[in-house]
Parts: C-alpha cells; sequence; structure tokens
C-alpha cells in the first residue's frame, strides 16, 4: 500500500504507533518540499496531543540526523566529546569547560548555535572578540583540533536540515513543547555532528524551556536514552535555571566573564558547573577512570593556567586577538548604560513597606534574558543584527542582600532607546522578602 500524508494523520490523531517507514516518509518529503506545510502542521499537532512513544523518537530522530551531512570526525585522533545546553541566561559554560577538557587532551571538535529569543549562543559570543572566524574549511577545522586540542566553530546548514525545517513550522503551530520533538530535535543535530559521546547540560527553572523539574528529568532520559542506543556515550546533568548563571548577560560581557573564570576569578557558579561539566568531558573521553577523576584533572588544568592558554591559542587560531584574554578593553564597549535601582516602588509590589534592607528571594529570570535582548544583545528573529557590546551585569542575585537605593543591575547598548526599553521589561525581575532566602542548588542530578 502506498504511503500518504492523510492516512498518517489520521493514523496518529486516533493514537496510532507509526512504522519507521511512515516516519522517514514524512521527514523526507517534508525536508524535500513535497509535503506541503498544512499537513505537516498537522501531524505535528497529532503528534503533539497524542505524543509518541520510545521507538517513534529514536526513529523520527534518526531520520532528521539522516537528512542532511552526518560529520565524520575519524581524522582526529581519540574519543571526541561535545557538550550541549538546552539553552539559558548567562550561559557561557562552552567557553569555559571547552578549553578545561582540551587542556586535558580531550579532542573538542564542536559546532556550536546562534542565540535566537531570549538565550543567547556560544557563536555570537565568540564573534564578539575581534577577528574571530566561526566557519572554518572541514581540513582547518580537523588540522586545528589535532594542533591545539579545540575548535568551535558555527553550525553547518546541511547538518539535520529537516530539524531546521520541522522546528521552524513548530514555533508557529504551538507544538514546540512536546517531550518527543524535542529531544529529536536535540539529538538529531548532535548525533550528526560527530563526536564520540555527548555531556548533555539540561537545564530547569525559569530561565530554561523546560520550568518543570520533572518534565526536565524526562526529556534528560529520553536523550541520553537517544544517545546511548546510537552507539553515542550520553550523560545528563540536570542544572538550574531559575537565575543567570554568574552576573554577565550579553556577548562582550559574557567573553569576559568565562576569561576571568579560567583565571580563577570568575563566579563561583559558573566555575563550578564549568568543572563539573567538563570532569564528566574528560571521564568520557578516556582520559580519566571515573568522574571523581575527571574533576580533580580539570582543576589542576585550571589552577595551572594551561586551559586559559588553549583559550587564547583558540582565538588565535580562529584569526581573533589573543591578547584578549588580559586587554578587555579590544572587546568592544558600550556607549551607553543605565542603573536599575531598588526603590520603594520594587518593594511595595513584594509586599514590603519601610524597609531599609531585604533580601532577593525570586527572579523572573526569562524576563533578564528578555531584557538583555532588548538592549540589542539578542534576536527577535535570525536576520537581526546582534550588538556585541549590549547586555546586563545583574549585581544582585537570590538570596543576596539589598539596601534601597542600591544598584540591583546595569543595563548596557549603543542604542539609549533600547538600553530604556530594557530597564522598563525589568522592573519587575526582582521579588524580595524581609528573611534571608537559600540560593537554589545549582547541579540538580546526573542522569548517565
Amino acid at each position: 500500500m502506498s504511503l500518504n500524508m492523510n492516512s498518517i494523520i489520521a493514523k496518529k490523531r486516533d493514537g496510532g504507533k507509526l512504522t519507521e517507514e511512515e516516519i522517514r516518509y514524512f521527514v523526507e518529503g517534508y525536508t524535500k518540499g513535497d509535503i506541503p506545510d498544512y499537513q505537516a502542521s498537522a501531524l505535528l499537532m497529532a503528534i503533539y496531543l497524542k505524543e509518541m512513544d520510545e521507538e517513534e523518537t529514536f526513529i523520527l530522530t534518526s531520520a532528521m540526523r539522516d537528512s542532511g551531512d552526518i560529520i565524520d570526525l575519524s581524522a582526529i585522533k581519540g574519543i571526541k566529546v561535545d557538550k550541549h545546553s538546552t539553552g539559558g541566561i548567562g550561559d557561557k559554560i562552552t567557553l569555559v569547560a571547552g578549553p578545561l577538557a582540551a587542556a586535558c587532551g580531550v579532542p573538542i571538535a564542536k559546532m556550536s548555535g546562534r542565540g535566537l529569543g531570549f538565550t543567547g549562543g556560544t557563536i555570537d559570543k565568540l564573534e564578539s572578540i575581534p577577528g574571530f572566524q566561526t566557519t572554518l574549511e572541514p581540513e582547518d577545522f580537523y588540522k586545528q583540533v589535532e594542533e591545539i586540542g579545540i575548535s568551535l566553530i558555527g553550525q553547518s546548514g546541511h547538518i539535520a536540515p529537516a530539524d531546521k525545517k520541522i522546528y521552524a513550522l513548530r514555533d508557529v503551530t504551538a507544538t514546540v513543547g512536546n517531550l518527543s520533538l524535542i529531544s529529536s530535535s536535540i539529538m538529531s543535530k548532535k548525533l550528526a555532528a560527530g563526536s564520540d559521546a555527548i555531556v548533555l547540560d539540561v537545564k530547569c527553572g525559569k530561565g530554561a524551556f523546560m520550568e518543570n523539574e520533572e518534565e526536565a528529568v524526562k526529556l534528560a532520559e529520553t536523550m541520553c536514552k537517544i544517545g546511548n542506543s546510537a552507539g553515542k556515550k550520553t550523560v545528563a546533568v540536570l542544572t538550574d535555571m531559575n537565575q543567570p548563571l554568574g552576573h554577565a548577560v550579553g556577548n562582550a560581557l559574557e567573553v569576559i566573564e568565562a576569561i576571568d573564570c579560567l583565571k580563577g576569578t570568575g563566579p563561583k557558579d559558573v566555575t563550578d558547573l564549568a568543572l563539573y561539566l567538563s570532569g564528566l568531558m574528560v571521564y568520557l573521553g578516556g582520559k580519566a577512570s571515573s568522574p571523581e577523576e575527571g574533576h580533580e584533572k580539570v582543576e589542576e588544568a585550571l589552577s595551572s593556567g594551561r586551559a586559559l592558554e588553549v583559550l587564547r591559542k583558540l582565538i588565535v587560531a580562529q584569526g581573533g586577538n589573543g591578547d584578549v584574554v588580559s586587554d578587555y578593553d579590544i572587546l568592544p564597549k558600550a556607549q551607553h548604560s543605565v542603573d536599575l535601582i531598588l526603590n520603594e516602588e520594587m518593594l511595595k509590589s513584594s509586599g514590603i513597606e519601610g524597609a531599609k534592607e531585604v533580601y532577593v528571594s525570586e527572579m523572573e529570570n526569562r524576563l533578564i534574558g528578555i531584557a538583555s535582548q532588548l538592549t540589542g544583545a539578542g534576536r527577535a528573529v535570525k536576520e537581526d543584527e546582534i550588538d556585541p557590546s549590549a547586555g546586563v551585569i545583574v549585581h544582585k542575585k537570590i538570596g543576596d542582600q539589598v539596601k534601597l537605593g542600591e544598584v540591583l543591575a546595569t543595563f548596557y547598548g549603543n542604542d539609549e532607546k533600547k538600553v530604556t526599553n530594557a530597564i522598563k521589561e525589568a522592573a519587575s525581575i526582582y521579588t524580595f522578602s524581609m528573611e534571608p532566602t537559600e540560593a537554589p542548588v545549582l547541579i540538580k542530578r546526573t542522569i548517565m
């Protein structure tokens, strides 16, 4: 019997299980343009409502992976380890964890994405370094990993093109938030990227796509199963995203903070998470007999300065000015800055009157990402130009004590109107309490 979309849509609409032939027919046909948006939308909604089982999810991931190029990294010696974050506010971990793992002998041949919406992209951060090239010829990419242990480039448009097309449709049809569709989207690209092992940083909280911890665990477990079933040893770490990672949100600002971490002077949360994830990378890369030993090795790479030197070599190898690791004035600087200051109106919105000192009890982390985007640090659509100097420095986080009139955050940008609009968005970021509040636990659990 010949396949057709009407019967496939009806089957999933009624809760049926799709076969490999049916799933591949959809993915291949839609990628080629043979299946119209309206039929693809109907099937995505049916999947969203009726869900897919584990086998269907694995098949969907494989079909999306196979829709484009599959990178062959076999020319690079050693176990190649990839690290992926599901996206968060102030997440500059790749810029720290990558050099840490590479300094311990793990080859890092990584393709990263750009930011869209309220979360930043690693490629945008790197491009804030003057001269840094995020596009390399394949032979130069491989050669660089062999010579200095690491290369970070932009994602090829030929990797999992089905995902790019399907995600764009999901984004406008309210079908983004489905476990099978999310996990297949992420893992199809990871499996096509060619690394031998994968460390997943699955964010959970108000600044993450998965706000609910239970749902985040399900996503992490599903992605680990997909990776392991494809022969890629995969580990997921569930981490908090109820407040920004570190203090800097925005491209050049985050580069500075990442370099500070590799100097041993950066924020504790960024440093701790980078050490934890890179320790797992060293373990999966066969350079340590346990995650604990991996952690010890990356701590030594940090304290000795070897990881900072790897970052400098990476910057120089890809055309950037390596002096940036010691001279932050090389990075673009914003012309305008505005402080968000604790005032009585903010306290009233938390039900507090007459207090001179309070504690930060909660943060609407997503609003920080949106405010940063409004300064010019992020994109609303993929064609938007990024202002590499724009962003936010968050001075006060959950658990911190703050006095009336004290600065909570500073907003930066080259467009004064954008910065002013951003700070208006930021007025409701903070919630305060008269009693001390515990900061959220950063690393919630590890799934292996």
